[in-house]
Parts: C-alpha cells; sequence; structure tokens
C-alpha cells in the first residue's frame, strides 16, 4: 500500500470510530484500531494530515502546552513502525537528554504507549530504538550537534520541540538532506510555536501540511483544573495564545527586540574568557501579590577592542514576590553561580538602603548604584541598537525575559519591564559605559 493510500485508510479508521453512524464500517482496518487503540478518540489536528489535497512530506503539528503534540509524534511513528511504512527513522530532540526523557521514556514516549504492538528496546551506549519484529532502527539525535545528522539516511524522522532547538535552521536542513531513503520520506515536526524565520518558512513551504490544536482540545487527558488555571494567571495575552492557544505570533508592531535576531545570535556554549560579568538588580517596590517583579539578569563581557566586544546574557534569575531580603539572596546566588565581579543596581528608591540589602543578602563583591535619569524606553534602546547589530548573544533559553523583550515597546504592552531594566542597566554597564574615544581639549 503507498503512502497517501495508507494514510487515507487511517482516516477512515480514525472516523469511522469516531462517528460510526456516519462513516460506517467500510474502509476501516481492525488491525489499525488494535495495534493503536489512539486512533480509536484521536482529536482531528492529532491526525497525520490526509494527502487528499495533494501528497506532503513534512507534517508540522504546532500546539499549546499540553496539546498532545508528543503523543502525536510517538503514535505516527509507531503506526508507520508497525505498518511496515518505516525502517531507517531520525529522533532528533533540544538535547540526547531530552530525546530520551521525553520523545522514548517519557508517559507519551514511543516506550510507553498503550496498544498491541511490538514495543521497543532502547539501546543506551549506541542510543537508538529498535523494534526486533518489523526490523526498525531509531537512532537519536541532539539538535546541539546538527553536524551529527550528516551521512545516515532515513525513510522517516521526527523532531520534537523545534522551535527551542538550539541550531534549528541548520539541524533542520541538515535532517532533510538525509531524508533520502525509502519511496516517499517524510518528517514530523512537534513544537509550541515560535515566530522564527525558519519556522514561519517551513510552514508556508508547498510540500508542508500543518495541523494546530489548543492546550484545551486536550484537557481531557490533562489535570483537572489545570487549563483554566492557565486562563486565570495569563488571560488572553500574547503569552497565551502562544503557548495556550499554539498561535503562531510575529513581533509585535513596535516592540524595541526581535525574537528573530535573539534566536539569529543565540549560543548553547558558556563562553570562555570574559572580561567581565555583572549582575544587574532592578529591585521591586513591594512583595505583595500582582506587584512588580525584581529584575535579576546576569551578563557577560567578552574579550576585545571595544567596538567588537560581545555581550552575553549568562542567566536570569527574576521573580515576583520577593522582599527585599529575598531578592538580596537570590542577585548573591546569581552571582556566585555565574562568578560575577559586580553586582549593578539601580538605587532610585532606596539608595544606599538597596546597597546595605544586598550586603547583608550575602553579597560579597562590589555594588555599584546607579540612577534612572532617562525612560526605560530610551534607556533600552541603544541596548536594542546592539542585538540589531549582532553584538549580544543569549546563552541557552530564557523564555519569561525574550518574552518581556519582545513585547515592551509594543502598542498595548503594559506593566512594568522589570527583567528587561534589569537587562538594559547590566549590557549598558559593561558595552555603553566608557566607550567614548579619548579627546584632546585645547586650552
Amino acid at each position: 500500500m503507498s503512502l497517501p493510500d495508507f494514510l487515507k485508510t487511517v482516516w477512515a479508521t480514525a472516523m469511522n470510530a469516531k462517528a460510526p453512524e456516519v462513516y460506517g464500517p467500510e474502509g476501516t482496518s481492525r488491525a489499525l484500531l488494535e495495534t493503536s487503540p489512539f486512533y480509536r478518540s484521536v482529536a482531528d489536528a492529532q491526525l497525520p494530515p490526509s494527502m487528499d489535497a495533494g501528497p506532503w512530506r513534512n507534517w508540522l503539528f504546532m500546539g499549546g502546552r499540553g496539546a498532545g503534540k508528543t503523543r502525536a509524534g510517538a503514535e505516527f511513528i509507531r503506526l508507520m513502525v508497525s505498518a511496515r511504512q518505516a525502517g531507517s527513522i531520525a529522533l532528533v530532540g533540544q538535547s540526547i537528554a531530552d530525546a530520551r526523557e521525553v520523545m522514548i521514556e517519557g508517559p507519551s514516549g514511543l516506550r510507553h504507549l498503550n496498544g498491541c504492538g511490538e514495543r521497543p528496546r532502547y539501546e543506551v551506549t549506541r542510543r537508538r530504538l529498535v523494534w526486533d519484529d518489523s526490523q526498525a532502527v531509531a537512532h537519536v539525535y541532539s539538535a546541539e550537534d546538527p553536524e551529527s545528522l550528516r551521512g545516515p539516511e532515513f525513510d522517516l524522522a521526527w523532531g520534537d520541540e523545534i522551535a527551542s532547538w538550539a541550531y534549528g535552521r541548520k539541524t533542520w536542513d541538515t535532517l532533510q538532506m538525509g531524508l533520502r531513503a525509502g519511496a516517499a520520506p517524510i518528517a514530523v515536526a512537534t513544537t509550541t510555536p515560535r515566530a522564527l524565520s525558519w519556522i514561519k518558512g517551513l510552514a508556508a513551504e508547498p510540500h508542508t501540511a500543518v495541523t494546530r490544536a489548543g492546550t484545551a482540545d486536550n484537557e481531557i487527558n490533562l489535570a483537572p483544573g489545570f487549563v483554566s488555571h492557565l486562563r486565570a494567571a495569563y488571560g488572553s495575552s500574547e503569552l497565551a495564545r502562544q503557548e495556550i492557544d499554539g498561535e503562531l505570533i510575529d513581533d509585535p508592531k513596535g516592540a524595541q527586540f526581535k525574537r528573530s535576531v535573539i534566536d539569529l545570535h543565540r549560543s548553547v556554549v558558556w563562553p570562555v574568557g570574559l572580561a567581565r560579568i555583572v549582575v544587574a538588580v532592578d529591585p521591586c517596590g513591594s512583595s505583595r501579590a500582582g506587584a512588580d517583579a525584581c529584575g535579576i539578569v546576569a551578563v557577560g563581557l567578552g574579550a576585545g577592542p571595544s567596538e567588537t566586544r560581545r555581550g552575553y546574557v549568562l542567566g536570569d534569575a527574576s521573580a515576583h514576590g520577593l522582599t527585599p531580603l529575598g531578592w538580596a539572596m537570590q542577585a548573591a546566588r546569581l552571582a556566585e553561580d555565574v562568578g560575577a565581579d559586580e553586582i549593578i543596581v539601580e538605587a532610585n528608591m532606596g539608595g544606599e538602603m538597596v546597597e546595605q540589602t544586598l550586603k547583608t543578602g550575602g553579597v560579597v563583591i562590589p555594588v555599584r548604584r546607579v540612577h534612572a535619569r532617562l525612560s526605560k524606553r530610551a534607556r533600552a534602546a541603544p541596548v536594542a541598537a546592539l542585538y540589531e547589530a549582532g553584538r549580544v548573544s543569549h546563552i541557552g533559553r530564557l523564555d519569561a525575559l525574550e518574552d518581556e523583550m519582545c513585547r515592551f515597546g509594543a502598542e498595548g504592552f503594559s506593566g512594568s519591564p522589570d527583567r528587561v531594566d534589569a537587562l538594559v542597566w547590566g549590557l549598558s554597564a559593561l558595552m555603553l559605559r566608557g566607550t567614548a574615544r579619548p579627546r584632546v581639549r585645547v586650552i
């Protein structure tokens, strides 16, 4: 059976199981239902797309947190293996550990699926999953190492949380070049959406089929009250639309920082030989519920001429509900973790008392007080220019900070950008202070 015909059978089976009075028994596959009972009650978004509208090479499933993306990806791999539609498979996770703990051994992973199909065994040393009956083999790869995908060839691939891959575009492109085995090689990509240029390009390709689902679509399989809790906490914010509803949201108009720029220069490797490391603190005025967060961000400066030195955002320990002693201790811990040589703290409110609070909280390195004379937006503009020039890299993912950065300045933005303010203080101190060239004054 060809792949298009096989997927039509899957659709007929699922539709018959959900609405037999409409679809009737014809075209169903009892073996399919026995092997993969998931398809008896599957949500439409979790079904592999039909090929009635034309053949597809890539299936991109974008959904909110808990929308059943991982389960859909795992069930599709098992379906293809059970039907002898795949033999050489690539499993690509954010890291080797993520691939094993989520895609293979997780509660929705390949080794924990319900049904009568064969349970594969995982060979840890060879990083591969083996189905003895069908002789299918799935090799595990990390998006942190795109070069590892060079050489092997596959007839099926599954990439999980591709929008969070460290080297997303390079990993995906290298994977695509390995999809050259079998009669109709295909790739499945499951992810919470992020408005990355390569993700948008993938979704727009003519041979990509896109399905979408929100967290609420899978509410029956989630903890009671989980969806309502998320709605109460995040409402209809852009973060909620992306993380709960599974929408692909572009950077809002007017935002001072762009997600595409941040992602372009992101690194997963801790920089060596940093000239300086500081922790910047934007203190909060209250620990009560609903009060502003305390911004606590660690940044570093690379070596080299001042005009080309690179800034690195190393960590974000910002939090809500911290008492003065609480945020001081939080800053002290982050400073120790990253090896900071100085704490920079905005002291518009508190002055000398802010510095004393930090020392009481365990800060043993020098503390420098800074005072805001310009608006937050005006202070952020030169730092945003450093990002646009490609001179700042984030180490790993800093989702809360980045979400605030990419909303700051946009129409409708509300609240205090505490994380952004701390980031701006830190990078300004390292990259914008004292960088003017000496001038000779004639007397």
